[in-house]
């Protein structure tokens, strides 16, 4: 069998027959838990590798999908309504600190990082991708930067040390405003940044660039026009701004159940048709769009060499076996995605002014 451009031999051994059940009538949901509660193992080859044969091969379009299933998934999808954003947000991004410093790099940057070299660790990953953004941003000394989302302030923090700006982040996650701000006074940086605990559409003043990691995935599709009007008000007339999100590449965006009941509430994956709409409505030029897709199979490939490398030092009264198994699935379902599916991390760098000089070529 094929995975990820080499031959891959993958052998799977069921240990309990209503796994079949479970596949057929749930897709990837009930492939998750039947991995969450051992239905199967892999003997052979790798998880990763398992579900990018399966995304290859297309057999969610080919098995026909169980009545069942839309009802889980109609379930789910109501529970993340009524739950709402900011508990939705919380619930993933308050998981204690000690999960994700056990996969990411040391700025615990939790979105796309970007590979120079196939070699490059996370470390490089998320440094290539700061210093990408800050160059397409066109960041100078003295300017002023909003960041949308902004995790636990890691971006801020290199644009103020590396461009000398002038920075504001918020965020609806209590951990990452509180560590955030911990990361920027031990830096030194407090004068120059500072983290909110804040709903985007409470934001005031106008910024020079506006900039938005990995924010786009929990914004409801109901909110679309107040982002980006949001973005628009607060730009200021010559400003640059950034969206960086993970998206659709396809006529339309299915939301995956696993990942809604166990990952990201309420989540979803805007198509560029979307975001190209919205910024056309708000005035807003669209300079650049990059899919950087591929380097997510990357980068997540890094996060899973760390989490199966650090799991056992997990305290396992927080996080229990079938916890450290149903985040591992949920890092194998990122790399297989990347690699094998509709897909895709858009960077999209627009301004205000359809005067303003342009730099010949991109980034």
């Amino acid at each position: 069998m094929e995975a990820s451009g080499h031959t891959a031999n993958v052998v799977v051994r069921v240990h309990r027959d209503t796994f079949f059940a479970r596949v057929l009538s749930s897709g990837n949901l009930g492939l998750a838990e039947a991995y969450i509660d051992r239905d199967f193992e892999i003997e052979h080859g790798s998880l990763e590798q398992f579900l990018t044969i399966l995304l290859k091969s297309r057999l969610d379009e080919k098995v026909k999908k169980d009545f069942r299933l839309l009802l889980k998934i109609v379930a789910v999808r109501l529970t993340n309504s009524l739950r709402g954003k900011v508990r939705n947000v919380r619930r993933h991004y308050d998981q204690g600190d000690d999960l994700f410093e056990a996969f990411l790099d040391p700025t615990l940057t939790y979105s796309c990082g970007y590979a120079t070299t196939s070699e490059d660790d996370l470390a490089k990953l998320q440094l290539a991708k700061f210093n990408r953004i800050c160059q397409k941003l066109d960041l100078r000394p003295g300017e002023r930067v909003l960041d949308i989302g902004c995790g636990y302030g890691g971006l801020l923090i290199h644009a103020a040390k590396h461009y000398g700006i002038v920075g504001t982040g918020i965020t609806l996650s209590r951990r990452h405003c509180e560590r955030g701000l911990q990361n920027i006074g031990r830096e030194g940086l407090s004068e120059q940044i500072r983290i909110e605990l804040m709903d985007y559409r409470l934001v005031k003043g106008q910024f020079d660039k506006v900039v938005s990691v990995g924010m786009m995935e929990h914004v409801p599709r109901r909110e679309y026009g107040k982002y980006f009007a949001t973005i628009a008000g607060v730009l200021s007339s010559c400003g640059i701004g950034l969206i960086h999100t993970i998206g659709c590449n396809g006529p339309k965006n299915e939301h995956d159940p696993f990942i809604q009941r166990y990952i990201f509430p309420g989540s979803a994956q805007p198509r560029l048709s979307e975001i190209a709409s919205q910024l056309e409505r708000n005035r807003l030029l669209i300079l650049d769009v990059e899919n950087m897709v591929r380097h997510y199979a990357a980068t997540v490939q890094r996060w899973l060499q760390r989490f199966r490398g650090n799991r056992d030092q997990l305290n396992p009264a927080a996080y229990d076996d079938r916890f450290k198994r149903m985040w591992e699935y949920y890092l194998c379902c990122g790399i297989a995605a990347a690699l094998a599916s509709d897909s895709a991390v858009y960077q999209v760098l627009f301004n205000k002014d359809p005067a303003a000089p342009l730099p010949l070529r991109r980034v």
